[in-house]
């Protein structure tokens, strides 16, 4: 039975990491429509995708904390534990950096003369980039551990 649950969880794991990135495309798609109602942006709208985007967001990381507290003392696995506590700080950080990085869109949108604007864009895509690698890195570091007692 042990096992049958140790491999649901790690299952239901993937599956809400799946869903986040489902999330991300969805702020993203809404962000690019934000845009669109520029340069009388129509923000209600965009609050209220803002908020909804927040609340999955948040309904994910809790089952995801609630999965790595389960596999630290349920399942004596600390180390998987640990790849879960490191993906969260990256996922936090691709967070504020979509956040920045849609901002700085709407700042280079307003301001088509501002240099500026189209390098701060770059540099974001960048720190996005290397954010989305170190992410890669943990989550093959995070199946490569949980597949050893397979």
């Amino acid at each position: 039975m042990v096992p049958t649950d140790f491999k649901a969880l790690i299952q239901r794991f993937y599956q809400l990491q799946s869903e986040r990135v489902e999330t991300y495309q969805l702020f993203e798609e809404g962000h690019e429509a934000y845009l669109r109602t520029g340069p009388h942006y129509d923000f209600d709208h965009y609050r209220q995708l803002v908020h909804e985007i927040t609340q999955a967001f948040c309904g994910i990381s809790k089952e995801v904390l609630d999965i790595k507290g389960r596999l630290h003392h349920e399942f004596d696995r600390p180390d998987l534990s640990e790849h879960i506590e490191k993906l969260q700080s990256k996922e936090k950080q691709k967070l504020e950096l979509t956040a920045k990085l849609q901002l700085a869109r709407q700042r280079a949108q307003d301001h088509p003369e501002d240099e500026g604007c189209h390098e701060k864009i770059q540099e974001i895509k960048q720190d996005i980039i290397k954010n989305k690698e170190a992410l890669s890195e943990i989550m093959q570091d995070f199946k490569y551990d949980s597949e050893e007692c397979d």
